[in-house]
C-alpha cells in the first residue's frame, strides 16, 4: 500500500497545483470572487434558481464587484447605484462595447444596433437616433400616432363587454403597431396572421434566451453546436425574423424615393445607398435586417410587458388605480384625449408610472457589457473584452436610495408636499453610452396608454385582489408577469 499511497499524495498534490495555477487571474488583482474550476469556471457557486438570485448571493459574500468565469468568460458583476453609475457614466466610454455572446454571433452574427460594438456601433447609433427624432421621437407627431393607435385598443377593449380576458394579445398588437409606423412605416391589422406569426416568434426567444440550454450554449458552443435542443429553436425563430422583415425591405426598395422617406428602412437605404462603395460603412443589408428588428423587439417586449405588468399591479392594488382616476377626472375629464402636457399636472399619477417600472424591474441584469481597454474600476483591474453585468435590479432596489425597495410603493416619488420627484437611481433604461435609443418613446407610450385605459375603464378582477400573485413568470434577462385576467367596466 506504500507505493500506491504516495502516488495518491503525489496526484493529489499535482491537482492542487493545477487549480492553484488555474486561479492564478486572482493574483492580477480582478474584483473578487468565487473559486474558478477547470472548464466550469464559477459555475458550481451559482446554486439559485435564477442567474439574478445567485448574483445576488454572490454580492452578499463578495461585496458590489466580483468576478467569476462562466466556462471561458471572465464576468464582472456590478452592484448597486454608486458602482454602476461609475461605470455606465462616469467611465462610459470604456464600458461601452458589446460583449462576444454565442448565441448572438449565431443569429444576429454581430449586426445591428445591439449587438454591434466599436465604429460600426457608433455608426448605427448615431443614424437611429437621428432618425427617430426625424420621424417625431419625442415629438407630438409621435404622440398623435400613439393616440390613434390607443383609439384602435379602446375598440378592441369595449369589445369586451366586460367579461374576464387575457389582455397580451391586444396590447402587444397595439404597442408593436407604434414602432411599426416608425419602422415600417404602416400599421398592421389585428387580425393579420403573418404579422402575428411574427410577434409569436419573438415572444418564444424572449422567452428562451433564459433557459439553460441556450445558457450552456453561451458557455460551451463548439459543443452544443451537435446537440439537438430548444438553443436550435433560438436560430431558427430569428432567421424566420429576418425573412419577414426581408420581405418588408424589398418591398421598400422596389417604392423607394430618395427625397421623400416615409420610415426608417427608407432612410436607412438611402443612406445604403449614398455609402456605396465605401467599405467602412456599417450600412448595408445585415445591419438594416438587425437594426430593424432590435428596434422592433425593444419597442414591443418592453413596453406591452411593462404595461401587462402594470395593470397586474394596479388590479392587486385598487386604490391606487382609483386615485389615478381621481387626478384624471380633475385635470382632463371624460372629454377629451389624455396628452403629454397632462403629466406636469399630474404628480401622483407620474410617480405611479416610475414606481411601476422601478418595482416591474423589467430588465434586471442589465444589457451586457464589455470593457473596451483594460481598466483600473474601483481599485480592482478589469481586463478588456471582459463581460460586464451592470445589475439594474440593484439600483432600483437599492436601499440607500429607496426607503422600502422590496414595496411598491409610489411615494418612492413624491416629496413630503406631494411634489413629484425623480431619485438619480431610477435607471430602468440603463445609463451612458449604450442607454435605450427609445427611452423618450418608451415614458410617452406608458404615460398615455396608462391613463386612457384608466380614463376610460375601471379595472376589475375575476379573483380577488388579495389572491393576485405579482411575483415574476421569469426573472432572467428580462422579467413578465404571470398569467391573469382582466375585466374592463366602461366609466
Amino acid at each position: 500500500m506504500g507505493p500506491w499511497l504516495g502516488l495518491g499524495w503525489a496526484l493529489g498534490l499535482l491537482l492542487l497545483l493545477f487549480l492553484l495555477l488555474w486561479n492564478k487571474n486572482r493574483s492580477k488583482n480582478l474584483p473578487p470572487g468565487p473559486f474558478s474550476w477547470p472548464v466550469l469556471g464559477g459555475l458550481p457557486s451559482l446554486k439559485e434558481a435564477s442567474l439574478l438570485q445567485s448574483f445576488l448571493k454572490l454580492r452578499e459574500q463578495y461585496g458590489d464587484v466580483f468576478s467569476l468565469r462562466l466556462g471561458p468568460q471572465l464576468v464582472t458583476v456590478l452592484c448597486g447605484y454608486k458602482m454602476v453609475k461609475a461605470a455606465l457614466v462616469d467611465q462610459a466610454e470604456e464600458f461601452a462595447g458589446r460583449p462576444q455572446v454565442p448565441i448572438l454571433e449565431k443569429t444576429n452574427k454581430d449586426h445591428g444596433i445591439f449587438a454591434s460594438s466599436g465604429e460600426t456601433w457608433k455608426q448605427l447609433r448615431r443614424f437611429t437616433l437621428t432618425t427617430l427624432r426625424n420621424f417625431g421621437m419625442g415629438k407630438r407627431s409621435i404622440e398623435a400616432r400613439i393616440q390613434e393607435e390607443i383609439g384602435f385598443l379602446m375598440e378592441e377593449f369595449q369589445k369586451m363587454q366586460g367579461s374576464p380576458f387575457d389582455p397580451n394579445f391586444a396590447l402587444r398588437r397595439s404597442v408593436s403597431n407604434v414602432i411599426c409606423s416608425v419602422v415600417f412605416g404602416e400599421r398592421f391589422q389585428y387580425d393579420d396572421r403573418d404579422f402575428q406569426v411574427l410577434l409569436d416568434l419573438i415572444q418564444e426567444n424572449f422567452r428562451l434566451i433564459d433557459i439553460t440550454w441556450v445558457q450552456l450554449y453561451n458557455l460551451f458552443p463548439g459543443v452544443m453546436n451537435f446537440l439537438p435542443g430548444p438553443h436550435k429553436r433560438v436560430i431558427e425563430n430569428y432567421e424566420e425574423q429576418k425573412r419577414y422583415v426581408s420581405r418588408i425591405i424589398q418591398k421598400h426598395k422596389d417604392t423607394l424615393k430618395p427625397d421623400c422617406p416615409r420610415d426608417y428602412i427608407d432612410a436607412f437605404l438611402i443612406q445604403m445607398q449614398q455609402d456605396h462603395g465605401n467599405p467602412s460603412s456599417a450600412f448595408h443589408q445585415e445591419n438594416l435586417v438587425a437594426s430593424a428588428l432590435d428596434l422592433f423587439f425593444a419597442g414591443t417586449e418592453s413596453i406591452s410587458n411593462t404595461l401587462r405588468y402594470s395593470l397586474l399591479i394596479l388590479l392587486k392594488y385598487p386604490h391606487v388605480a382609483e386615485r389615478i382616476q381621481g387626478e384624471i377626472d380633475q385635470v382632463v375629464g371624460q372629454n377629451r384625449a389624455m396628452s403629454m402636457e397632462d403629466r406636469l399636472r399630474m404628480p401622483y399619477t407620474d410617480a405611479v408610472l416610475h414606481e411601476l417600472q422601478r418595482f416591474i424591474d423589467f430588465n434586471p441584469l442589465g444589457i451586457p457589457r464589455s470593457v473596451t481597454q483594460d481598466i483600473k474600476f474601483a481599485g480592482y483591474i478589469i481586463p478588456k473584452g471582459s463581460l460586464v453585468f451592470p445589475m439594474l435590479h440593484s439600483v432600483l432596489y437599492d436601499p440607500t436610495q429607496f426607503k422600502a425597495p422590496e414595496t411598491f410603493d409610489p411615494g418612492h416619488f413624491l416629496d413630503d408636499s406631494g411634489t413629484f420627484k425623480k431619485p438619480p437611481a431610477f435607471l430602468p433604461f440603463s445609463a451612458g453610452r449604450r442607454s435605450c435609443p427609445g427611452e423618450s418613446l418608451a415614458r410617452m407610450e406608458l404615460f398615455l396608454y396608462l391613463t386612457t385605459i384608466l380614463q376610460n375603464f375601471t379595472l376589475m378582477s375575476p379573483i380577488n385582489s388579495e389572491d393576485l400573485d405579482i411575483t415574476p413568470e421569469h426573472s432572467g434577462f428580462g422579467k413578465a408577469p404571470q398569467y391573469y385576467q382582466l375585466c374592463l367596466t366602461p366609466r
